[in-house]
């Protein structure tokens, strides 16, 4: 038996930001055997598609896409919890997807959105975006400020724990399914 390794990304930069809180609260909720690492995309570094060839070409130049595209390959499913910026997605978090290609095909990624509308705008354009990668994506729920959340990160008592949790035993099936776990 192995049990899946989970990396829990945070998608904001911004020095002022709580992507680092709502990924420390979504990581704390994993089962039991699960190997979760949280992915700073601050701490990546990623430059805008800095390699000379398109990323479905496969032949990465650049040495922070080869370190990106290894880490990617290490982790059985991910979780991307995203912040919404004026209706979207951070450009960071977009930026991280395209730099990469195979990497994502079959991957599960769970997503878990936070804002004052709970993130959907920003989980709908990257749904539409992960399905073109062709990932295995899991609508994990919507944090909304003032309810589950407050703006300086602190989690609330009403957040829905269940809901996360039951994304993780959905990204652990799915990397089950996949065949990159096993029982």
């Amino acid at each position: 038996m192995s049990f899946p390794t989970i990396g829990v990304v945070v998608s904001t930069t911004r020095p002022a930001r709580i992507g680092p809180k709502v990924a420390g609260w979504v990581a704390g909720l994993a089962p039991y055997g699960t190997e979760v690492e949280i992915v700073d995309l601050a701490a990546i570094g990623l430059p805008f598609l800095a390699d000379g060839q398109m990323p479905s070409a496969g032949e990465y130049d650049q040495p922070s896409t080869i370190a990106w595209s290894e880490r990617v390959r290490g982790y059985d499913a991910l979780v991307l919890t995203v912040a919404e910026y004026n209706g979207g997605y951070p450009a960071v978090l977009k930026n991280a997807l395209d730099t990469l290609h195979a990497e994502w095909n079959g991957l599960p990624v769970g997503v878990v959105g936070y804002g004052w509308g709970g993130a959907t705008a920003a989980t709908g354009a990257l749904a539409t975006v992960l399905d073109r990668l062709q990932t295995v994506r899991l609508d994990g729920p919507g944090l909304r400020f003032g309810e589950d959340l407050t703006p300086e990160g602190e989690v609330l008592e009403a957040a829905p724990e269940d809901a996360v949790r039951g994304l993780f035993d959905q990204l652990v099936a799915a990397a089950r399914e996949r065949g990159s776990v096993t029982a």
